[in-house]
């Protein structure tokens, strides 16, 4: 049954004082952590780095000078005065440049089925920005057998499904890159960071597993000579506020991240607005990064008026190529296309995902088969009964 607005508003009624604590504890950190911002911004870029200098785990190190961005943002002028002046500045910047994005989606085993079987599905999208209009899509399919789930269903089982799933982006990513090698006109967009602190949450065999497929795809980019850009729209990411942490010697808050503290400068980030890049000295996972522990920087771009600045991750070669202001442009550009979100990531995700008309395909398919292959498979009256309804 629906749940009970009332009993809900009682309950948050009653809990008001833990969240007003919460909230006022909150914005006194957010105070002290802005000052701090301001104070430093107007210190040398040789004083930061002095005081820097010696701590390898310090959340963040400049790559641009910070001495000339009041507050570090770099306005970058942008306004027009209706879309059509946008999209012929898109056209000036974009046209000719290949951009490419993949997503994925899955069905996790069911215990509808007497045996475990999953279904993975990956899809791409590349636009090459012609006036022509062309573009590629795609999709490629994975079937995971009991062997290869191994674990039955469950949580585990559904984790084999995800690896799967990251494994095909990471690999399709990779033969976007071997496609356009020595390239100078193309970008592909990783759905997410490049670096993967989620995986600290898994054991030891889960995270090598990330891992590995993400150095494959920072080792590609640098050896193929393609960039790749980490887009993060929403990031509780805390590089800077570590760092400024450890400069101006504040007490820890996890509670603030690095697009929250600087949505809360006066010197208010305009729409295509951006941080100096950063190199990330974060603690943890980043030490299993070998040669690529002191290789990803990132950004803070302001992509959309209304909310937080995105963050963006790219791989340390492409700044020192002098290449970041370029692709920074790109990025830019494939926002305004998307109306406030990269339209290439926007289309991947609408080309990969599975809809439950997929879903009962899938099934249909698998018992047809089994039967076929005079395999055992065995459903459930529940799933017999939504067959039938159908």
């Amino acid at each position: 049954m629906p749940i009970k607005p009332s009993q809900i508003l009682n309950l948050l009624d009653r809990k008001r004082e833990d969240f007003a604590l919460f909230d006022r504890a909150a914005l006194q950190a957010l105070q002290q952590y802005g000052t701090a911002l301001i104070q430093l911004s107007q210190k040398s870029d040789q004083a930061i780095s002095a005081a820097l200098d010696g701590i390898r785990e310090c959340g963040a190190r400049p790559l641009e000078p910070l001495g000339m961005f009041p507050e570090w943002v770099m306005h970058a002028g942008l306004s027009w005065q209706n879309r059509e002046e946008s999209l012929e500045w898109v056209r000036d910047r974009i046209t000719g440049v290949s951009t490419f994005s993949v997503d994925g989606s899955q069905i996790y085993p069911s215990k509808d089925f007497s045996i475990p079987v999953a279904l993975v599905q990956i899809g791409w999208y590349e636009n090459f920005h012609l006036p022509s209009g062309e573009y590629q899509k795609d999709i490629e399919l994975d079937v995971l057998t009991p062997n290869d789930l191994k674990v039955g269903r469950g949580d585990l089982a559904d984790r084999r499904v995800n690896l799967r799933r990251f494994e095909m982006e990471c690999d399709r990513i990779i033969q976007y890159m071997e496609e356009h090698a020595g390239q100078r006109d193309c970008l592909a967009f990783f759905d997410g960071s490049l670096i993967a602190t989620f995986s600290e949450a898994f054991d030891e065999e889960t995270r090598s597993f990330y891992l590995r497929c993400i150095l494959n795809v920072l080792r590609a980019s640098e050896d193929y000579r393609v960039p790749v850009i980490g887009y993060i729209d929403t990031s509780s990411a805390r590089d800077l506020t570590e760092m400024i942490q450890r400069l101006a010697q504040l007490p820890d808050s996890k509670t603030i991240h690095d697009a929250q503290l600087l949505n809360r400068a006066k010197n208010q980030m305009q729409w295509g607005d951006r941080t100096p890049l950063f190199l990330s000295q974060r603690s943890g996972v980043l030490d299993l990064y070998q040669e690529h522990r002191d290789r990803i920087a990132f950004t803070y771009l302001k992509t959309n008026r209304d909310s937080y600045a995105a963050r963006i991750e790219l791989p340390l070669w492409i700044y020192e190529e002098g290449w970041h202001d370029q692709i920074l442009d790109w990025v830019r550009a494939e926002v305004i296309i998307g109306g406030g979100y990269p339209y290439v990531i926007e289309t991947a995700d609408q080309v990969a995902v599975l809809k439950n008309d997929d879903r009962q395909t899938f099934y249909r398919l698998l018992q047809e088969w089994a039967e076929k292959e005079d395999l055992t498979l065995r459903l459930s009256r529940k799933m017999i009964s939504k067959a039938r309804r159908r």
